[in-house]
């Protein structure tokens, strides 16, 4: 085997929960470490870390992902109130992710992994569908509150003199409860012009969509800006593309979407494009066959499996029994990390490696070598389903045997 490929930089690594925990440490020990002299700056946001720091390290690896320029993270936990219980948390933390898309900012864009003999579960789909979605705001940095019964909720918008704006929310006849969302314009433009860039970099349509008929003022302010960006700076460059950008409402982009080829880019607000994402994933084949990348608009890239911990897989390797768990999202999230840290740092060497890898996988796949997921799904006359470990060894094969 020739030398392992050096690095220059470290990529920030940010460990995770449960199968993907097993994942991640299985897919550096197969795929990665035989050749590649890893550097990273490891930070543990297993769920019990985050929990015996207060979650501070979730912080401090947002800000090493800052200096650094790219990170790569393994699927986490956000808790419920039964996390709480099984793991014995100090309180609910809130979502790594949703801490992290806070601090780094910018945009989500997530692509499916096609595979030959993998096919759509909607027939009309041809090519890829791009999710593009806000990284920071709404529901997730929501505060909520409990109201008691006789109680009266209102909004109230204090101004740097003093005066106050006050509008009723809703006179609590009985109990209840109230959330209160915010977004900023300075996120929502940058949100708009990385879809714009990343649309005409890929020459693929762009398609924007809220809810502006109900959502009347926080909803429409998006609308203003994307529209406000595209006729002052992008028409002309969309045209000499030969792409277009147009908004419709949500209800309406996803019946678009059902009849459409792919192909295009779909900017959604944040929440919009977390279940989005998850419908385009699992349509094209499976949550773990899709790719994930935030980028920030002062050039930061995070990588990131799309799926969750596989909650129902680690429990069955808990107990010692087989498990056929997809590593395709996360070992695309590898990938894209050091693809780019091989361009940021001229390492030509690292991003041949890392889009090998990627040919590897997915020959594996198509060679009819699958985890159970697709095998229920595959269309190829010969293949094979086999375990979590098994399919990552035969990835590794295919990889020495490209040319």
């Amino acid at each position: 085997m020739p030398d392992r490929i050096q690095m220059a930089a470290p990529l920030v690594e940010m460990d995770g929960d449960e199968m993907t925990r097993i994942l991640w440490k299985e897919i550096k020990e197969i795929l990665l470490e035989p050749y590649i002299d890893l550097k990273t700056e490891y930070y543990d946001l297993g769920l019990k870390n985050r929990d015996a720091t207060g979650d501070r390290v979730t912080v401090e690896a947002a800000e090493a992902t800052k200096k650094y320029g790219v990170g790569v993270k393994c699927a986490t936990i956000t808790p419920n109130a039964d996390r709480v219980k099984e793991y014995g948390l100090h309180q609910m933390w809130k979502s790594p992710n949703g801490t992290l898309r806070a601090i780094l900012d910018g945009t989500v864009f997530r692509t499916p992994i096609l595979a030959k003999g993998i096919p759509p579960l909607i027939p009309g789909w041809k090519k890829p569908i791009t999710i593009a979605r806000h990284a920071y705001g709404d529901v997730y940095k929501a505060v909520e509150m409990d109201v008691p019964a006789g109680a009266k909720a209102e909004l109230v918008v204090t101004s740097p003199g003093g005066s106050e704006k006050r509008t009723l929310i809703h006179d609590f006849q009985t109990a209840g409860v109230i959330q209160g969302q915010h977004n900023l314009d300075r996120s929502i433009e940058n949100f708009a012009k990385s879809c714009f860039q990343y649309a005409l970099e890929e020459k693929k349509d762009l398609w924007f969509s809220t809810k502006d008929t109900i959502s009347k003022k926080y909803d429409r302010r998006f609308r203003d800006i994307f529209d406000n960006l595209y006729e002052s700076v992008y028409r002309k460059k969309f045209e000499e593309a030969g792409i277009r950008y147009f908004y419709t409402l949500i209800d309406d982009a996803v019946a678009r979407v059902i009849r459409s080829e792919g192909g295009f880019v779909w900017a959604c607000k944040n929440y919009d494009g977390d279940v989005m994402s998850d419908m385009v994933a699992t349509a094209f084949g499976s949550l773990a066959m899709m790719t994930s990348v935030l980028v920030s608009p002062d050039g930061v890239y995070e990588y990131e499996a799309a799926h969750g911990t596989v909650q129902r897989h680690y429990y069955k390797y808990l107990k010692g029994e087989q498990t056929s768990t997809n590593s395709m999202a996360t070992i695309f999230a590898w990938t894209g990390a050091l693809k780019k840290r091989g361009e940021l740092d001229g390492i030509p060497g690292l991003v041949r490696f890392a889009e090998n890898l990627e040919k590897a996988a997915l020959r594996t796949i198509e060679n009819g070598v699958m985890t159970g997921d697709l095998f229920r799904i595959s269309s190829l006359p010969n293949k094979t389903a086999v375990d979590t470990e098994t399919f990552l060894r035969k990835v590794g094969e295919t990889l020495n045997n490209l040319e």
